[in-house]
């Protein structure tokens, strides 16, 4: 049984279109692209050749990396940077290697522990948001020649959509509304949409964890959970290089398939890149008395063990060993022998450690938000194909009734699938609010409180006479709320303002706190849990006409101004707005 294709439906525009999932994975990227016809069931295609990979038949995935020269211009990427040739000729003019530039993208409340290492630095004149540029350029550029080589009338068909292409950029569930805006500005730097309202409304985001979801239902993997509706919760673990995506999920219908969130998803910094840089770190300290030890000899037995050992390791009372030079290669004070490294088991299992403590503290945790209706967890990703990691998790979470399953007919890409399938199926009907969000109001001065008596010098008046406080925290959505995608989050506010022509820059700040489930009285600017999520600005000087003038204090003249902020959540997207009515009409 495979339910997506039983469950998707025939796509009901009026024209040709084309749309495009690009996953750009902290190590490595692939794109996946469905040709909507008018009537027809969507069909699913990845892009399974890449410059530079010509020998390997279908693989659909690309390393994350980019060589720049001295100037700041890209001069390889992907798979070709991986080439020989490429290697001499930016070792002889000096290029920059550019790797791990996602993880620049991140939200500052998500800190990242690299052991020491650095992330690489920037090639000169450009920012992060344009290194993200440059890559999406590449991988569309990709796109558009495959397509073209693989389909019949394939020129004519991507003239025939190249103005009006749909995109879906997914992102690690830890990003939020200024990530999205920072991927949106990447898109339009690397000249896949245009810089117009227009262009920006072509691009979908969905978070790895939901994307994985959808590849999962596509891949027929689900299909025993889906076929029963008992309300059974379940787990899709996306580890991947850099981040390690945890949502849960349980199914509310099968014909349809409706799918909901049950707890508030989670991601954290625990993917298969930071084994590697504890590798690096651990060969640097064992090597350093020997010929081995230098920069460029550490790089390569790094390079080997990623290859190798980190793939195949699953025994940490067995010997474990490093292949990186030929049979003359020894130094037995170092454990090297017929150019092989020897490593023990348990050194071996120290590097995953702190991957797999965070990947078992974060699906617990979960487990007890899902009110422990979690019965079984999927673990997909690039880093799930491994066996210690996979054994870990069985033998942590089996003990709780929990059962943990690799979908063996995984994609390498998955991401990229499933978020074709998010664009068409949209199976996910309700999703959890991750942080409490809301906005300052200005709350009445209480002097029998000690807490408003200690704010006491930041007391002001209103015209109309009251004596208020400011930093008071409204909240509009609190955490852990179940939301619909039709679902609006309204409050009405009032203010007063003495000079009308204030009106026509009116702005309201909407606050996120992340510092758990109980509303804070008061907004703590500078506190880690506090960040603003977004300002809403809106012109209200048509509402100068119909206000009413009225006399305060001291003879003052004031006008009131009523209006609500509206939050829209249930997307994948997070939008706000100012609402209020003129005249009898809502704005």
């Amino acid at each position: 049984m495979k339910p997506s294709s039983g469950t998707r439906k025939p796509y009901t525009g009026t024209s040709r279109s084309l749309v495009l999932a690009l996953d750009i994975g902290t190590t490595f990227s692939g794109v996946s692209y469905a040709i909507l016809e008018p009537g027809e069931v969507p069909k699913i295609h990845g892009v399974t050749r890449f410059p530079g990979q010509e020998h390997v038949a279908g693989n659909s995935k690309i390393p994350s990396i980019m060589y720049y020269d001295k100037h700041g211009e890209m001069k390889a990427a992907g798979a070709e940077a991986d080439g020989a040739s490429v290697l001499a000729q930016a070792e002889d003019e000096g290029w920059i290697k550019t790797e791990l530039f996602k993880l620049r993208l991140r939200p500052r409340t998500m800190t990242l522990k690299m052991n020491g290492m650095r992330l690489s630095t920037l090639p000169r004149g450009k920012s992060a948001v344009e290194v993200f540029g440059d890559f999406l350029n590449y991988l569309f550029r990709c796109t558009r020649s495959y397509i073209i080589d693989t389909h019949a009338n394939g020129q004519a068909l991507w003239h025939a959509v190249e103005q009006d292409i749909q995109l879906v950029l997914s992102h690690p569930n830890g990003w939020e509304g200024a990530q999205q805006t920072k991927m949106r500005r990447a898109a339009v730097y690397g000249g896949l949409i245009p810089d117009t309202d227009e262009g920006k409304s072509r691009i979908r985001f969905v978070t790895e964890g939901e994307a994985s979801l959808h590849a999962c239902v596509l891949n027929g993997l689900a299909a025993d959970v889906l076929s029963n509706s008992s309300g059974h919760g379940f787990i899709v673990a996306d580890a991947g290089g850099g981040t390690l995506d945890i949502s849960t999920y349980a199914i509310r219908g099968t014909l349809p398939l409706v799918i909901e969130e049950i707890a508030p998803p989670d991601c954290v910094f625990a993917g298969s890149v930071f084994v590697s840089r504890r590798a690096r770190a651990f060969f640097e300290e064992k090597l350093k008395n020997s010929k081995y030890g230098t920069p460029d000899s550490l790089d390569h037995i790094t390079k080997r063990f990623d290859e190798t050992t980190k793939r195949l390791f699953r025994d940490s009372k067995e010997l474990q060993f490093v292949p990186f030079g030929s049979p003359l290669d020894r130094d037995l004070a170092a454990g090297i022998r017929g150019g092989q490294l020897k490593l023990t088991g348990l050194e071996v299992a120290k590097l995953f450690e702190p991957s797999v403590v965070a990947a078992i503290e974060s699906i617990k945790s979960q487990i007890n938000a899902s009110g422990g209706q979690v019965r079984s967890v999927w673990l997909v990703g690039g880093f799930a194909a491994s066996p210690w990691l996979f054994a870990q998790l069985q033998e942590q979470l089996t003990p709780l009734g929990v059962t943990v399953s690799r979908p063996d007919t995984q994609t390498s890409k998955a991401v990229a699938d499933g978020a074709i399938g998010f664009y068409c199926d949209h199976h996910v009907s309700a999703r959890m609010s991750k942080f409490m969000y809301g906005v300052e109001y200005l709350r009445e001065f209480d002097a029998s409180d000690d807490d408003h008596v200690a704010r006491k010098h930041r007391l002001f008046e209103l015209p109309s006479g009251p004596k208020l406080l400011p930093d008071a925290f409204d909240c509009i959505l609190a955490r852990s709320v179940k939301v619909k995608e039709s679902t609006v989050f309204s409050r009405k506010y009032c203010t007063e303002v003495t000079n009308l022509t204030t009106l026509s820059v009116f702005e309201v700040e909407i606050w996120c706190f992340r510092g758990g489930d109980v509303i804070p009285k008061w907004i703590l600017r500078n506190a880690e849990n506090f960040s603003t999520l977004c300002y809403v600005r809106a012109d209200l000087s048509p509402l100068a006409g119909s206000a009413q003038p009225k006399q305060g204090r001291g003879g003052k003249t004031y006008w009131t101004i009523v209006f609500s902020i509206e939050i829209h959540f249930g997307l994948t997207e997070f939008k706000a707005r100012i609402k209020w009515t003129d005249n009898g009409k809502t704005r």
